[in-house]
């Protein structure tokens, strides 16, 4: 009798239903299974145009605040590069060009960050969380002050968050899980305060050229932004004891986002977001 239950036992193990896939477990909610009702179709039209397959797909984000746009580059796994896909217009940014260093100054942060949660109940239709306050936000920000729950959001409204319309939200939540769903296991996003172009660059350093936090950062972006012009791949970047940044190309970037498990702290919902 013990032999049979344990023999039981085991053949239930060997055959028992595998967990859903990541996409398959965010449509069990409402919202996504309205976005990708509406979305799914031409999300894949846009991926295939570009020979991008959602099965192996990687993304990467930019984020401009001065042109109020978000651009989404996307690769397959074997590919040593990243195309542009298409851009986003934000719908409401608030603050000003420069970082987030403390809660309540309004501020979209500026830096390298990831999506670390999608939320399908946010009041603001869909959200997608930033790891806002990242390594660098924690030495230069206001201590114990920092400030968080920054995300990229449907509605139409921000205080402190980038936001685009339900539409648009509806699309880039459907990028994102796409690309989950085939294993990425972070998608970055870089956040500039303009497109950094040379004229640009130079007309905002010597514009707060008394401001050495932000002039510092942008010179971190700066060279973001250049080497992924360059080399259409997201620069590595190492955070320094002083909050500054080490950017740098290296071939072992192409394989960064190559990870097959799936990122098991994207979760939902946050509270109010």
């Amino acid at each position: 009798m013990r032999f049979i239950l344990v023999l039981f036992t085991l053949t239930s193990l060997l055959f028992e239903t595998p967990p859903g896939t990541f996409r398959e477990k965010q449509l069990k909610y409402t919202r996504v299974r309205e976005a990708y009702s509406t979305k799914e179709k031409s999300v894949i039209k846009s991926l295939s145009e570009r020979s991008l397959s959602r099965d192996s797909l990687r993304i990467y984000l930019r984020a401009f605040k001065t042109e109020k746009k978000i651009e989404v580059w996307g690769k397959n796994i074997c590919d040593s590069t990243y195309t542009m896909i298409k851009e986003i217009p934000m719908c409401e940014i608030s603050g000003d060009i420069g970082p987030k260093r403390r809660s309540y100054d309004l501020q979209v942060p500026e830096g390298f960050y990831y999506i670390n949660e999608l939320n399908p109940y946010s009041k603001y239709y869909l959200s997608m969380k930033i790891n806002y306050p990242n390594a660098s936000d924690s030495i230069r920000g206001v201590k114990g002050r920092l400030g968080n729950l920054i995300y990229i959001h449907g509605g139409c409204e921000s205080s402190g968050c980038i936001s685009v319309n339900d539409e648009k939200i509806k699309e880039l939540f459907v990028y994102c899980i796409e690309a989950y769903n085939a294993g990425q296991e972070k998608v970055e996003i870089a956040i500039y305060p303009a497109k950094l172009e040379d004229k640009t660059y130079n007309r905002l350093i010597t514009g707060y050229s008394k401001n050495k936090d932000k002039v510092s950062l942008w010179a971190d972006l700066k060279k973001s932004y250049d080497l992924f012009n360059l080399k259409k791949v997201p620069p590595m970047v190492k955070y320094l004891p002083d909050g500054k940044h080490e950017i740098s190309f290296s071939p072992e970037t192409t394989a960064q986002n190559s990870g097959t498990a799936l990122p098991g702290e994207i979760q939902g919902p946050a509270i109010g977001h």
